[in-house]
């Protein structure tokens, strides 16, 4: 039986291996376990606090909300961040900026041609109709672009993760028409906030921060030979429009609302009475590689 120092016991579990395995993933595994080696030593963190975070942890990924606490870490904005940069640097600019896509995305949604309502049954809310153009960087129409649109009820859930709500309920894949034209019914949606008394809610009650996200509608816009986009829009007036949980309002997104806009020429979205419109064109980009346009690894992968 062997005794081990601290780092040679870090140094073996970094080494140690029967086969190759892959090398991406062991030098991020050696990074993470090495840095959190150094977090247990540094901050003295004790038996009881270590095994209470694994409990934590099990709870956690038991309770699907991991991707919560990657949007309310910050780590899904620091993608976007990252990605930003590297545009900059490459001078790559112009089109919608990008959005964190939030862990709720499920492919697969209905598929209309030009306009479709997105809500179903008797209005929840304020009637809301939101249209536009997908365009290039040039100004011109993206024809048979694919817009899937989703977003939370009125109780702040996403069908296929809350309870009782229907498969693809306020979830809508839409196919532009010939000059890039899309437009949607819905309910405006209220602005929720993250699962009380559950493994999320803790952390951020450890934290002293609150979990709340302002109203918003995500966005996943794909066309051949553009770079897909991932995408959000804010509703003004939000009282936490500068203060989201997620950090995911920006410049560019906060769309702007007409009310009391007359239902003449919307009588094929079952609109009969004055409504709430709001005006936004897509801009994207063209794609550099591949993969920054391939919409089937986008809109079919699994999320948590």
């Amino acid at each position: 039986m062997a005794e081990y120092t601290q780092q040679q016991l870090l140094d073996l579990v970094n080494t140690v291996q029967v086969a190759p395995g892959n090398a991406r993933v062991r030098a991020l595994t050696q990074r993470i376990v090495s840095d959190l080696f150094k977090t247990i030593d540094e901050m003295d963190v004790s038996a009881d606090e270590f095994w209470s975070a694994v409990d934590w942890l099990s709870r956690l990924g038991a309770s699907g909300q991991t991707g919560l606490i990657t949007a309310g870490l910050g780590f899904d904005r620091l993608l976007d961040i990252r990605a930003d940069e590297a545009d900059q640097k490459a001078g790559r600019v112009g089109g919608t900026p990008r959005a964190i896509e939030g862990p709720l995305f499920v492919a697969g949604a209905p598929t209309a041609k030009a306009e479709v309502r997105v809500d179903e049954g008797e209005p929840r809310g304020e009637v809301f109709v939101m249209e536009g153009q997908v365009l290039d960087l040039a100004g011109q129409p993206v024809p048979h672009a694919m817009v899937d649109v989703w977003h939370a009820n009125e109780q702040g859930g996403y069908s296929h993760f809350f309870p009782g709500m229907k498969p693809y309920e306020l979830r809508r894949r839409i196919e532009t028409d010939a000059q890039g034209q899309y437009r949607f019914r819905t309910a405006l949606p209220p602005g929720y906030s993250i699962p009380p008394n559950s493994p999320t809610s803790e952390l951020f009650e450890a934290l002293g921060r609150h979990g709340h996200r302002p109203a918003h509608i995500h966005f996943l816009v794909v066309a051949p030979g553009k770079r897909t986009l991932t995408t959000q829009v804010n509703i003004p007036g939000d009282t936490y429009i500068d203060d989201d949980f997620a950090f995911a309002t920006r410049d560019g997104l906060v769309v702007e609302l007409e009310r009391d806009v007359a239902p003449a020429g919307y009588e094929s979205l079952g609109i009969t009475q004055p409504f709430v419109r709001s005006r936004f064109n897509f801009v994207l980009q063209n794609a550099v590689t591949e993969d920054e346009a391939l919409p089937l690894t986008r809109m079919e992968r699994v999320k948590a």
